[in-house]
């Protein structure tokens, strides 16, 4: 894209400090010719993180999206993710980073999520990872789009990429986990790819 058509690209706030996930968007975006400019939350200093206090991972990222889209006054996307585990009745579901207690603590999540699972057969260990993206504007109008990956819960990790739950999740018509997979393998299957590409026709809609 020419310097010229980016001047006039649209700002919005993908309510994240994660830099590969704005790439990724970025990347999204720029594939579907959807002229839009994508900063993280690094350029809003003063936004403070927002309480995921939802029971669904749409409406966690719609009160993230809402707060961003507040406080920075352009459109905001957000997006909560979590891994549903069939055999556990979808949990861990929106409580995936903490599922163990403490945020953020991956290894003290997936050692627990093994144990719960050590007595399931093999062929009851569905399980998908689910993605809801969400984008608020400063109007108020929302709108979601949601992505999964269906696959099975292995019995021990393998692999040392990606991260979370990726080590031990297997997606249909594979047999790496997504911890096996490259990069660039991983996000043209994954959940959170899914429903920023869902979100992309919404966005353009949206800003007309």
């Amino acid at each position: 894209m020419s310097e010229r058509s980016g001047a006039a690209r649209a700002r919005v706030v993908l309510a994240t400090r994660n830099s590969g996930k704005i790439t990724e968007l970025r990347r999204i975006l720029a594939d579907a010719a959807v002229p839009v400019e994508i900063v993280g939350l690094e350029e809003f200093p003063q936004i403070g993180d927002v309480p995921e206090t939802g029971l669904t991972f749409a409406e966690n990222a719609l009160l993230k999206a809402h707060a961003v889209a507040r406080e920075s006054g352009l459109p905001a996307i957000a997006d909560d993710s979590g891994l549903c585990v069939d055999a556990l009745n979808g949990m861990p579901g929106i409580f995936s980073a903490r599922w163990s207690g403490t945020h953020g603590d991956d290894k003290a999540n997936l050692d627990l999520l093994l144990a719960q699972v050590s007595d399931v057969p093999e062929g009851h260990r569905g399980a998908h990872f689910a993605c809801a993206a969400a984008l608020a504007l400063p109007s108020g109008e929302e709108r979601v789009a949601e992505g999964a990956l269906r696959g099975v819960i292995i019995d021990a990790p393998r692999g040392t990429g990606g991260f979370g739950y990726d080590p031990i999740f297997v997606p249909e018509g594979e047999t790496r986990t997504t911890a096996e997979m490259t990069p660039a393998e991983k996000d043209a299957v994954s959940h959170r790819g899914r429903a920023f590409r869902a979100l992309v026709p919404i966005l353009a809609e949206a800003l007309g």
